[in-house]
């Protein structure tokens, strides 16, 4: 069934998975992705995109968390979300895995700035935007300042703001962070899967080379920024239809700052999957299923929102 994904897209591109991936390619994944390549997009640079490349179907848009890049958030996500019918798109922001360096500080709004011109780039808007932990604040960026792109978001394992007291701990620890990563990333990365909600068990070989790609000194900037994260003020005033998928035993976010975050938005439809801050990739069974509710109810109210009073 995951083949399906790389075979249905490959002769269209005309390339094998990654082929732009660069050296760093030999662990193999434990599932099969969807075609990987790097898109130029003018005026912004290069970025890692995966894409099963289907012009009629609808697209969805994967942004992933922080730390972890796309294929680690979403790699078990990517197959029932083609089998369902859907244009899947996941793209890796600044600094993180195969995602664009850049010499200016990390921002969130210029990874909702990448975002949008991915699509753009892609013809593929207007498309559903989902976001995980820190891709959920992307996605609040990106439905707030191009809803041309955007005909929906699904925010999952997210808040609209991040200042719950360890959190703020965590940020005030970006320096050390930073040299962390640089003298003994293994150590660092196994303390990550832990928060996850791992066992705190070395991580695969693929895993563990997928977390080295990011950069140490965005990774830091980018835990920085998403202490400074707060939508409170306008996100109760964003166009698109909105639902929120709730990790109800996540001890990262906690659960009661998840369904603050659908209040805010206006009482948005909420969808309650188990597990910790890593249900995404640790309890796929149960995740994804409400995964595609949520987003089946996002698309429900953009037809009704387009039908004629």
């Amino acid at each position: 069934m995951a083949r399906s994904i790389a075979a249905s897209a490959l002769s269209r591109l005309g390339r094998t998975p990654d082929a732009d991936a660069g050296p760093h390619d030999a662990p193999e994944p434990p599932l099969a992705l969807p075609p990987g390549r790097i898109l130029h997009v003018p005026g912004r640079g290069e970025f890692f995109v995966r894409d099963t490349g289907e012009p009629d179907r609808p697209a969805v848009l994967l942004l992933h968390g922080w730390m972890f890049a796309s294929d680690l958030n979403w790699y078990t996500t990517y197959d029932p979300l083609h089998d369902a019918g859907h244009r899947v798109i996941a793209l890796d922001h600044r600094g993180h895995g195969r995602g664009l360096r850049s010499p200016d500080p990390f921002r969130l709004q210029d990874c909702a700035d990448d975002a949008a011109a991915v699509l753009r780039e892609l013809d593929a808007a207007p498309a559903l935007v989902v976001g995980y932990s820190l891709g959920g604040a992307v996605a609040q960026l990106v439905a707030r300042d191009h809803a041309d792109v955007t005909s929906g978001i699904v925010l999952c394992a997210t808040a609209n703001e991040w200042s719950e007291p360890k959190l703020r701990v965590l940020w005030s620890a970006m320096t050390a962070l930073r040299l962390a990563l640089s003298l003994s990333p293994e150590a660092i990365w196994r303390r990550v899967t832990t928060l996850m909600g791992d066992d705190g068990a070395v991580a695969p070989t693929w895993q563990a080379g997928e977390l080295a790609r990011g950069s140490a000194v965005a990774l830091a900037e980018a835990g920085r920024e998403l202490g400074r994260f707060d939508s409170r003020p306008w996100n109760g005033a964003l166009s698109v239809p909105s639902a929120v998928v709730v990790t109800r035993d996540d001890t990262s976010v906690p659960p009661a700052k998840q369904r603050a975050l659908a209040a805010s938005l206006g009482g948005v439809p909420t969808f309650e999957a188990p597990g910790t801050h890593g249900a995404v990739t640790m309890l796929p069974q149960t995740f994804n299923p409400e995964l595609l509710r949520a987003i089946a109810a996002v698309q429900a109210a953009g037809r009704s929102a387009a039908v004629p009073a």
